[in-house]
């Protein structure tokens, strides 16, 4: 089949968090399965700077806030994506510095109302025909909010492609006032509880659900949640309304970028085996087998301790035989980084853990880190910001990942802490629900558990999930278990790219 990926964001031309894994990833995971798959993307200064062999291949004037535009198509060229990188070039939207979404003083651009309104325009003309090809997309699939109105614009095509639109977070839904709609051009009709408008204004990423054939969200627990009261951000009514044509399927990690056998940024690469290899069926192959596999749970067990302890020097921190925890992740309340600030103090009185965080977000949590960093200068070290290298050290150094998120729709660092033999202490929500085997007596009994799980958000129920673990992890027998189950976890995008072909045939 032929897909049109759009999106406003895409690893490594930019990217702000998982969407930008994702619409990497799993084009590359359909295009192995036979599908011609194309992305487009707004032509950011990163990107253009990222690129090369640039294309002009046509433009539209496109209506804007009271303006028209010149908005060009380019094919970009990028290894790993062959020729098939479109991006849309509106220079007075796009070409800035930074950040997609928001100001260096972390206020949203003021008119992204405009911009991804313009590029969800050129993305509708795209999917009608790219101009100087004769390809056409049976199916488009949108990606957030930024690409909501791409489905409302398409259905007043005829023909016109099928539509998948899927929610990586419920939580941003691009909501813009009746100002900015009137101004925009858009068509009257939408404005009406039964398509764009939401509680007074305009929701593009109502417009991508309501106008979409089918709508995704990034894993099956997420997809039940958002259509209670709970998660559903006043969308639940909207969602349970979908009936079938909401579906959850869980997100896969690019195991060649996440690979501790392969990762060139930490200090001693490592791995275990799955199983036996095929053919080893008689009793000297398997008596052989099981001393390689001995051998190379005793090589990975050394592994871990020697990127542990390149950590702890890198972060400044004592090298010590007590437990490290890690996190990765945005600063804020989503994150449920309150609880880990509110149960860090008793955590060290009680424990000899030690912890490092990476991360930036909500000054506020920022400055309580810091304070927090300072007042325990040996046992947790603080990096506000992010940086690619110590995120993968972290992964491969720490024993365990904490991720106590309030909700995830899918999440990501639990999947890279699983693949690294880190087993993370997550809620009990969304895709941390669907990967997380809590490591209770029947779990470790039937070799099921990869990891710890809370089920009450609350720094006291983080503490008690984190001391469980650390006494776990004082039994090295049971702990080496757990590590193993967590590193043999299924969590590439295959499985996950034949459901959504499953989708698109559907």
């Amino acid at each position: 089949m032929n897909i049109l990926f759009a999106a406003s964001e895409a690893f490594p031309f930019i990217k702000t968090g998982g969407l930008g894994d994702v619409v990497h990833s799993l084009p590359i995971a359909l295009s192995e399965l036979g599908d011609d798959v194309r992305l487009v993307l707004p032509a950011y200064r990163d990107v253009l700077a990222s690129v090369d062999s640039l294309k002009e291949l046509g433009f539209w004037d496109l209506p804007g806030a009271g303006v028209t535009h010149r908005v060009r198509l380019l094919q970009a060229h990028h290894d790993g994506l062959a020729d098939y990188l479109y991006l849309i070039d509106a220079p007075s939207l796009f070409d800035r510095a930074g950040n997609p979404y928001v100001h260096s003083d972390g206020f949203n651009w003021p008119d992204n109302a405009e911009r991804f309104t313009v590029f969800s325009r050129a993305v509708a003309q795209m999917a009608k025909g790219i101009p100087g090809t004769d390809w056409l997309p049976d199916v488009v699939h949108c990606h957030d909010w930024q690409t909501g109105l791409v489905p409302a614009f398409l259905s007043m095509a005829h023909p016109r492609p099928k539509i998948v639109f899927t929610i990586h977070n419920l939580a941003y839904d691009g909501h813009f006032s009746y100002e900015d709609f009137t101004r925009l051009g858009l068509p009257p009709e939408w404005w009406t509880p039964d398509h764009a408008e939401f509680y007074g204004g305009l929701s593009m990423l109502k417009a991508g659900i309501v106008f979409a054939d089918q709508v995704t969200t990034v894993s099956p627990t997420y997809a039940r949640e958002i259509c209670t009261p709970e998660y559903g951000y006043r969308f639940e009514g909207v969602l349970q309304h979908l009936g079938d044509k909401l579906s959850g399927i869980l997100n896969g990690i690019d195991l060649d970028i996440w690979n501790p056998q392969t990762d060139t940024h930490i200090t001693k690469n490592y791995g275990v085996d799955k199983i036996v290899e095929a053919g080893n069926n008689s009793k000297a192959d398997k008596g052989k087998a099981g001393k390689s596999k001995a051998g190379k749970s005793k090589a990975w067990v050394s592994a871990k301790l020697a990127n542990k302890n390149a950590l702890l020097k890198k972060a400044q921190l004592p090298k010590s035989k007590a437990p490290l925890l890690g996190f990765v992740g945005r600063l804020v309340e989503q994150k449920g980084v309150d609880l880990i600030t509110d149960m860090l103090a008793e955590l060290f009185a009680a424990t000899d853990a030690v912890m490092i965080i990476l991360g930036s977000g909500d000054r506020l949590y920022e400055t309580e880190l810091l304070k927090v960093a300072t007042k325990y200068p040996s046992r947790l070290h603080v990096h506000i910001g992010y940086s690619e290298d110590l995120a993968h050290q972290v992964e491969a150094g720490s024993d365990m990942f904490l991720m106590p998120s309030r909700f995830e729709p899918c999440g990501l660092n639990q999947m890279y802490s699983l693949r690294y033999g880190t087993p993370p202490v997550v809620n009990f929500t969304g895709g941390l629900a669907d990967t997380v085997i809590d490591a209770t007596a029947m779990a470790m009994a039937d070799k099921t558990a990869n990891g710890f799980v809370f089920h009450d958000v609350h720094a006291d129920a983080l503490l008690t999930c984190v001391k469980r673990a650390i006494k776990s992890y004082q039994q090295p027998e049971q702990w080496q278990q757990i590590c193993e189950t967590a590193m043999q976890q299924e969590l590439g995008w295959t499985s996950s790219a034949k459901k959504y072909q499953e989708l698109y045939k559907k």
